[in-house]
Protein backbone atom coordinates (compact mmCIF):
# COMPACT_ATOMS: atom_id res chain seq x y z
CA UNK A 1 0.00 0.00 0.00
CA UNK A 2 1.78 3.18 -0.94
CA UNK A 3 1.45 6.15 1.00
CA UNK A 4 2.25 9.52 -0.18
CA UNK A 5 2.72 12.26 1.89
CA UNK A 6 2.55 16.17 0.56
CA UNK A 7 3.77 18.86 3.34
CA UNK A 8 3.32 22.06 1.97
CA UNK A 9 2.35 25.82 3.37
CA UNK A 10 -1.02 26.65 4.18
CA UNK A 11 -3.27 28.24 1.60
CA UNK A 12 -4.76 25.27 -0.73
CA UNK A 13 -8.37 24.86 -1.32
CA UNK A 14 -10.21 21.87 -1.10
CA UNK A 15 -10.58 21.79 -4.64
CA UNK A 16 -6.72 22.03 -5.16
CA UNK A 17 -6.13 19.05 -2.67
CA UNK A 18 -8.82 17.03 -4.49
CA UNK A 19 -7.07 17.45 -8.06
CA UNK A 20 -3.64 17.14 -6.41
CA UNK A 21 -5.09 13.92 -5.01
CA UNK A 22 -6.55 12.56 -8.11
CA UNK A 23 -2.98 13.19 -10.28
CA UNK A 24 -0.51 11.81 -7.44
CA UNK A 25 -2.90 8.66 -7.39
CA UNK A 26 -3.32 8.26 -11.11
CA UNK A 27 0.60 8.21 -11.17
CA UNK A 28 1.31 5.98 -8.73
CA UNK A 29 -1.02 3.40 -9.78
CA UNK A 30 0.46 4.09 -13.68
CA UNK A 31 4.28 3.95 -12.33
CA UNK A 32 4.01 1.64 -9.42
CA UNK A 33 1.41 -0.99 -10.72
CA UNK A 34 -1.07 -0.78 -7.84
CA UNK A 35 -4.48 0.44 -7.03
CA UNK A 36 -6.20 3.54 -6.53
CA UNK A 37 -7.88 2.15 -3.49
CA UNK A 38 -4.31 0.85 -2.21
CA UNK A 39 -3.24 4.18 -2.12
CA UNK A 40 -3.59 7.03 0.50
CA UNK A 41 -2.42 10.44 0.04
CA UNK A 42 -1.94 12.76 3.17
CA UNK A 43 -1.58 16.62 2.74
CA UNK A 44 -0.12 18.04 5.94
CA UNK A 45 0.27 21.67 5.60
CA UNK A 46 3.26 22.97 7.71
CA UNK A 47 3.13 27.04 8.85
CA UNK A 48 6.02 29.47 7.60
CA UNK A 49 7.73 29.46 10.51
CA UNK A 50 8.42 25.76 10.95
CA UNK A 51 9.70 26.02 7.45
CA UNK A 52 13.37 27.12 6.55
CA UNK A 53 15.03 27.07 3.43
CA UNK A 54 18.79 27.60 3.04
CA UNK A 55 19.03 28.61 6.85
CA UNK A 56 16.16 30.92 6.78
CA UNK A 57 12.57 30.77 8.19
CA UNK A 58 10.04 31.10 5.27
CA UNK A 59 7.86 33.54 7.59
CA UNK A 60 11.28 35.84 7.54
CA UNK A 61 11.16 35.87 3.68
Amino acid sequence: MPIVRVEMWPGRTKSQKAELARVITEAVVTIAHTTPESTIVIFEDVAKENWAVGGVLASQS
